[in-house]
């Protein structure tokens, strides 16, 4: 593994001593062995580095924004030519399958195209005016630095999201990683410096920086007044833990947190096409996404028929090496993901679920890694432990009779991110996608619950009023707005019948 890894980081650009001397160790959840070790960014590092950010955004703000957009989108070129290789370290550090760690930097490349296009089209709004001779105007500005924080299911399309908006709206962006995923980081900060050099700047590499720490540094970037935006994505924990300490300076927040996302399977659904993409939803990733389905609520007309074809699919689910060829399925980020799994699984039972699957696999082959077959966890109702989110593969199967009932167990859980209906019926389906429906940021018909796209806005976690990222006009959550008026006449009314006399 280690002259595969160091092979990697070469091609990447990544100096040896950013990953060989340090505090913070990066194993690969495939086999448990050690990758590298990097430096870790304390607060007082974290402080600094919003400093080189702060200088950096006040040239950078002056910089027209196509010409912003260039450099994102040499950013997208270097991406394009070190996918395989990205993908690959994506893989390793956080096991990925192939196909999902070179599928996370395509999203990266498509963010960089889609920014480029923004770049001109920041556009305001013109007002009409109540005052004669006066028209009104509104201008976008951006906001300075933008702080990103991201978990380790998703190492790099996450920062890009961020940073490709970020950057064409004319801000410095400040990036803390998750400390399991460090090398992901800083090989991207390399492919970002190569961009800044073709640019004709190589200083501006300053516009993005990784502070690999722990806790203690994120604390340190939503505590900074400098930080304009806190862009936070993973567990409800941790939003719960960074939104306060920036509202305590009335400073910004963007949080996409947990998911327990849902799919409701109505009794004119396409049953193949339905197990499909509910097998690729709550399997792919090892269910480490944000948008893994968890909950799956069938009509009771087909709920057994539906069960047998789910039962069929997970047990042909390969799980292994996810770089080896026919593998679906990859490891569990560590063992503490593992024991988490087991307690909620303990937890099923004691409520009165039914277990199929779940248990640990390939110990003898990998004793230092955490694969795991994945969980069909058939429920009498939506407990307590249905209700909260767990990121592991366990999906949990619930009967219903009605549309409204299936409405009612979707919506009654705090997350809101993602979720879908498997009907032909265009009665229900339109009912699902109107106010009385689903209650998530995403909602979609026939599609499972993963797998957004670029150009729609990514978000809606309704438990804490999240943001949107990526799509749409999730650019604004990155600039602030002004409103101008301008008085093209020779008068100045104050009120009316009130003039001055000079």
């Amino acid at each position: 593994m280690h002259t595969r890894i160091d092979a990697l980081m070469a091609a990447l650009g990544v100096p040896q001593q950013a990953w060989h001397d340090g505090e913070i160790t990066s194993c690969s959840p495939i086999d448990g062995r050690p990758l590298g070790r990097v430096r870790r960014a304390d607060a007082e590092a974290v402080r600094q580095a919003v400093g080189r950010a702060q200088a950096a955004f006040l040239r950078w703000r002056d910089v027209p924004a196509p010409r912003r957009g260039e450099l994102v989108r040499l950013l997208g070129e270097e991406l394009r030519r070190h996918k395989r290789e990205l993908g690959r370290l994506v893989s390793l550090e956080v096991g990925k399958i192939a196909a999902e760690g070179e599928g996370e930097v395509q999203e990266m490349i498509d963010i960089c195209d889609f920014a480029v296009g923004l770049s001109r089209q920041l556009h305001g709004l013109t007002i009409a005016s109540e005052r004669p001779g006066h028209r009104m105007m509104e201008t976008w500005h951006p906001l300075g630095v933008v702080g990103v924080i991201t978990a380790f299911n998703f190492p790099v399309a996450v920062w890009s999201w961020n940073a490709a908006l970020a950057l064409v709206c004319g801000n410095a962006v400040l990036w803390k990683p998750s400390e399991k995923a460090p090398l992901c980081a800083l090989a991207v900060q390399a492919l970002f410096e190569r961009a800044c050099r073709a640019w004709g700047d190589a200083a501006l590499a300053a516009l993005s920086q990784p502070v690999i720490g722990l806790a203690d540094a994120g604390e340190a970037l939503a505590d900074d007044a400098r930080v304009a935006l806190v862009s936070a994505t993973g567990s409800t924990r941790m939003g719960r833990a960074v939104a306060p300490r920036v509202a305590q300076r009335f400073g910004r927040c963007l949080l996409e947190l947990g998911g327990n996302n849902a799919i409701v399977v109505a009794p004119s659904a396409d049953l193949e096409l339905a197990t499909r993409a509910i097998v690729f939803a709550a399997v792919g990733t090892a269910g480490q996404r944000c948008t893994t389905a968890r909950r799956l609520i069938v009509h009771a007309s087909v709920y057994d028929e539906l069960l047998r074809r789910l039962q069929r699919a997970y047990a042909g689910v390969r799980i292994g090496h996810p770089l080896e060829p026919g593998v679906l399925m990859g490891p569990l980020i560590d063992q503490a993901a593992y024991e988490a799994m087991q307690r909620a699984l303990d937890q099923a039972r004691a409520e009165g679920g039914t277990v199929h699957g779940g248990e640990r696999v390939l110990a003898g082959q990998y004793p230092a890694a955490w694969y795991v077959r994945p969980a069909l966890v058939e429920m009498p109702a939506q407990t307590e432990v249905v209700r909260r989110e767990t990121f592991a593969p366990i999906l949990y199967v619930l009967r219903y009779g009605d549309l409204d009932q299936a409405l009612a167990l979707h919506n009654e859980v705090p997350q809101g991110l993602s979720s879908a209906i498997f009907t032909n019926d265009l009665r229900e389906a339109d009912l699902f996608l109107s106010a009385r429906g689903s209650d998530c940021g995403i909602a979609n018909v026939n599609i499972g619950t993963s797998g957004a796209e670029i150009g729609g806005a990514f978000g809606g976690e309704k438990e804490t009023g999240g943001g949107r990222e990526s799509g749409s006009d999730a650019w604004k959550q990155y600039m602030r707005r002004a409103t101008n008026t301008i008085n093209y006449s020779r008068d100045l009314p104050l009120a009316q019948g009130i003039r001055f006399d000079l």
